[in-house]
C-alpha cells in the first residue's frame, strides 16, 4: 500500500468512527453515513489504483 492510500484509509476510518459517534450521540443522519460510503469508495478505488513504473 502507498503512502496516500494509507493516509486516505486512515481518515476514512477517523469519519466512521466520528459518524458512528455522532448518530449515537445525536441520531441517525442519512447523509453523513451516504457521505461515509462515497469517502469509502472513493478510497477502495485509490487503493486498487496501481501506477505503472
Amino acid at each position: 500500500m502507498r503512502a496516500p492510500g494509507k493516509v486516505m484509509a486512515l481518515c476514512t476510518m477517523a469519519c466512521l468512527v466520528a459518524v458512528t459517534a455522532y448518530t449515537v450521540a445525536l441520531g441517525a443522519n442519512g447523509w453523513l453515513w451516504f457521505a461515509w460510503v462515497v469517502l469509502g469508495l472513493a478510497t477502495a478505488g485509490v487503493l486498487a489504483i496501481r501506477v505503472p513504473r
